[in-house]
């Protein structure tokens, strides 16, 4: 909340939650359920899971940038011995199928 300079009860109307909720949650009365922690997480992006929950890691969070990857298909995989995927049928306990070709 401080982070935000936010006060209790804007802080619970952001997410949603009632302002006694956030009271009884800094006085030790209550612990957090499961619903609030997502509510903050979600709405707070910069906050991750692992340190609400465990103090583990950093606030705010650093955004990991993934490097962009192709995934590749099973038809445009090669095999070690040369051979490619022309089809590939799926048979269904009901006598039915589906087939997938390139």
């Amino acid at each position: 909340m401080e982070f935000y300079d936010l006060s209790a009860s804007l802080f619970a109307d952001k997410i949603g939650v009632q302002r006694s909720s956030i009271s009884h949650i800094l006085s030790g009365r209550n612990k957090p359920s499961l619903d609030f922690v997502l509510k903050i997480t979600s709405e707070f992006k910069e906050v991750d899971i692992h340190w609400l929950l465990e103090g583990k890691g950093v606030f705010p969070k650093t955004e990991q940038k993934e490097s962009p990857t192709s995934t590749p298909t099973l038809f445009s995989s090669n095999s070690n011995d040369g051979k490619q995927i022309q089809r590939i049928v799926v048979f269904y306990v009901d006598g039915t199928f589906e087939e997938y070709q390139k």
